[in-house]
C-alpha cells in the first residue's frame, strides 16, 4: 500500500445517530490527515455514489452510524463500486444492526443473552408478566440508546413502547439485568486483539444518548472493576461474538455483568463511536494504540484486504 492514500471519511446520512456520526467522522479525517494522508469528510446523501465513483479514492473509511450506513447498505454500495472500506462486511453489519436477529445467533452460540421477544401488539401487561419490572423495550435496529426505555411500571412501558415505535416499526423487549456495565473492544488488523475491558458510569439515570456524548456526564473506568473471572469471560465471549458474527476490522461488544459475575451481552456494534468522548478510542489506548494509529491500521487493513480479494491489479 502506498504510503499516501486518498481516503473518503464517511459520516453523517440520515439515521438518527446523524450528529455522533459527523463528530466521528471529523475526527478520523483529522487523524488520517496527521498520518499524512488525504482524507476528505464526506456526508451521505443522495450524491454520495458519484462522488465516490468520481473521488479517485483509495479508501473508504465508514463512520457511519445506525441504519443505512452501519447497516449492510453502504457496505454493499461499496462492493459494487469495487472500494476498499474500513470495518464488516456487508453479512456482519446487516446482521449486527438487527438486535433480535444478532440475539437469537448469540444465544445459538452459547452466550449468555437476556432473555427478550419482538414485540407484536400493544400488550405491555403480558410483556411486563413474561419479562418482569424494570423492563428493557427499545428499537430493534438503533443504537446509541436512542428510543430506550428501562420501564418501571406498566405505564412507563407503555410510554416506552411509543417512543421506540418513533424509530424503528420493530421494537424489542427483554429482560433487565442488573449489574456492571462495561464494554470489550476488539480489534482485528488482522490479527484479533480484545482491547482492555472497560467500565461505564454515567449520571444520568441510564446510559442514554445524553449521557454517552456530553462530556463528564460519563466516566470510563480501565480496567473494569470486575472479577479476573468474569474480566476473563467477557474477553472470551467479545472474541466469540466477534468471530461468530464474521465481524472484521474492529467491534465493540456490550455487557452487563451480573452479582454471579456472569457478562451477559447486550449489542455488538460494528462502527463503534469514534469521538473524543467514545468508549472504542479509550480502551484502544489503554492497549497503547492511539487514536491516530487506530484510524491507519483500520484503513491499511481495508487496503489489504481488497486486495486479497481482486489482487493487485
Amino acid at each position: 500500500m502506498a504510503a499516501r492514500v486518498n481516503i473518503a471519511v464517511l459520516s453523517g446520512g440520515s439515521s438518527a445517530e446523524r450528529e455522533v456520526s459527523l463528530r466521528s467522522g471529523r475526527m478520523v479525517a483529522q487523524a488520517l490527515t496527521a498520518c499524512g494522508h488525504r482524507a476528505e469528510q464526506l456526508d451521505m446523501d443522495l450524491e454520495i455514489w458519484d462522488r465516490l465513483r468520481r473521488g479517485a479514492f483509495d479508501c473508504v473509511f465508514v463512520a457511519l452510524h445506525g441504519r443505512l450506513g452501519e447497516d449492510g447498505t453502504v457496505q454493499g454500495m461499496l462492493e459494487l463500486l469495487g472500494l476498499p472500506y474500513t470495518g464488516s462486511g456487508v453479512l456482519a453489519s446487516a446482521l449486527c444492526i438487527d438486535k433480535p436477529r444478532v440475539n437469537r445467533l448469540l444465544a445459538a452460540e452459547g452466550l449468555a443473552v437476556p432473555d427478550f421477544e419482538e414485540v407484536d401488539g400493544d400488550d405491555v401487561e403480558g410483556l411486563a408478566a413474561r419479562y418482569g419490572l424494570p423492563l428493557v423495550l427499545k428499537p430493534a435496529r438503533e443504537g446509541s440508546t436512542i428510543g430506550l426505555t428501562i420501564a418501571a411500571d406498566v405505564d412507563e412501558a407503555a410510554s416506552g413502547l411509543v417512543l421506540a415505535r418513533r424509530y424503528d416499526s420493530r421494537v424489542i423487549a427483554q429482560r433487565f439485568v442488573a449489574g456492571t456495565e462495561i464494554t470489550v473492544g476488539v480489534l482485528a488488523t488482522p490479527e484479533l486483539q480484545v482491547l482492555p475491558t472497560l467500565e461505564i458510569t454515567y449520571e444520568n439515570a441510564t446510559y442514554d444518548y445524553d449521557a454517552k456524548y456530553t462530556a463528564g456526564r460519563s466516566h470510563h473506568i480501565i480496567p473494569a472493576r470486575i472479577s479476573e473471572a468474569a474480566r476473563q469471560a467477557a474477553d472470551r465471549a467479545a472474541g466469540q461474538a466477534f468471530r461468530a458474527l464474521g465481524c472484521e476490522g474492529m467491534a465493540r461488544v456490550d455487557f452487563i455483568v451480573d452479582e454471579a459475575g456472569l457478562p451477559w451481552v447486550l449489542e455488538v456494534n460494528t462502527v463503534p463511536g469514534l469521538t473524543d468522548v467514545s468508549l472504542f478510542p479509550d480502551a484502544a489506548r489503554a492497549a497503547g494504540v492511539g487514536f491516530d494509529e487506530l484510524c491507519e491500521r483500520l484503513v491499511r487493513h481495508a487496503v489489504g484486504r481488497h486486495l486479497q480479494k481482486v489482487g493487485p491489479g
